[in-house]
């Protein structure tokens, strides 16, 4: 994940994420259609960002998946910083690279994403997933999504994915 800002580049690998999808999943913004002004974005076309508020003071970058109508959304929990490192520790206000980006509203933070970024074009701007080389399927832990015990039984769906034990 690629960020160019006025104050430098940054980027990430993407190292844990979740995937909501949409009207019949009870963790999604947009279980069972809800549409709001917060979701409209989700309901576009896919490769677009979705940034949200929460806790009312971090911010969280999903990735639209989908089609039009369909409101589908991956949320990048965690990267591995690998470019950018001492700007993302200033952004941060620490030293300790172990948790830089280890959770959404650090990753945000470390990234400069906030709701500015929200409904930007994520194939024709400053932010922007690369794709490097397939991750073989026996590298990647797949678990149940995190901090949602409120989705009745999505709580559960495998729907979280890791490139790295540390992070668990």
């Amino acid at each position: 994940m690629v960020h160019v800002t006025s104050e430098g580049t940054t980027i990430g690998k993407i190292t844990e994420v979740e995937a909501y999808i949409g009207p019949f999943d009870a963790a999604a913004h947009t279980y069972k259609g809800k549409r709001t002004n917060r979701t409209e974005v989700a309901f576009g076309p896919g490769g677009y960002a979705y940034v949200y508020l929460i806790y009312g003071m971090y911010y969280c970058f999903n990735v639209v998946t989908n089609v039009v109508e369909k409101p589908e959304a991956v949320l990048i929990r965690a990267l591995e910083p690998i470019d950018g490192i001492e700007l993302m520790k200033k952004r941060r206000n620490t030293d300790k690279l172990k948790n830089l980006c280890s959770g959404p509203g650090k990753l945000c933070q470390a990234m400069a994403i906030d709701k500015s970024i929200n409904q930007v074009d994520l194939c024709a701007g400053k932010l922007y997933i690369l794709y490097k080389d397939n991750i073989p399927k026996e590298d990647i832990i797949t678990t149940p999504r995190i901090n949602i015990d409120y989705a009745g039984e999505a709580k559960d769906y495998p729907w979280r994915f890791l490139y790295s034990c540390e992070l668990i």
